[in-house]
């Protein structure tokens, strides 16, 4: 009886972030075609933003995209004048991008516009109380490291 409860809190409790993940992109989704970007792309912007600079391979990492999409994406986002790209000094097989003062402006017209993404955070957030906000941060980050943690131990790619 108690293994069935468990079980029942573990399935409420992975549906419930299914949930959040299935709303979350539907807006991600609506937020990059309506600024002229594909979700991938969407991403990689959304991820070269928190670092100056980085690889692509760092930012196929942090995206899980697959090489092929990332690399189209990373293409379809330097030609638009998003991203700059160049050769690793030393490597020229790794490839460092960083964002432009273009990819950087259109990410605060997306954050500012009404409806992105953002904006909807922003008021789902304005719901919560700042303990309820912080306890939804830490039970996140104790669940993340939990689920990263396994996947080391289980051979498979960390982060």
């Amino acid at each position: 009886m108690e293994n069935e409860k468990q079980l029942m809190r573990s399935v409420q409790l992975l549906r419930s972030f299914w949930s959040v993940q299935k709303n979350i992109m539907r807006f991600v989704q609506k937020t990059a075609a309506e600024n002229g970007l594909t979700v991938p792309q969407y991403s990689i912007l959304m991820t070269i933003t928190l670092y100056k600079e980085t690889t692509q391979k760092n930012v196929g990492e942090k995206t899980f995209l697959p090489k092929s999409t990332l690399s189209q994406a990373v293409d379809g986002l330097v030609r638009a004048g998003m991203l700059h790209r160049e050769h690793v000094e030393g490597n020229r097989r790794e490839i460092q991008l960083s964002i432009t003062d273009q990819g950087k402006n259109l990410l605060k017209t997306i954050h500012f516009h009404e409806g992105s993404i953002h904006q909807v955070f922003q008021t789902a957030i304005e719901m919560l109380s700042d303990d309820q906000f912080e306890g939804l941060l830490e039970t996140h980050l104790q669940i993340t490291n939990f689920l990263e943690a396994q996947a080391t131990e289980q051979g498979e790619c960390s982060k």
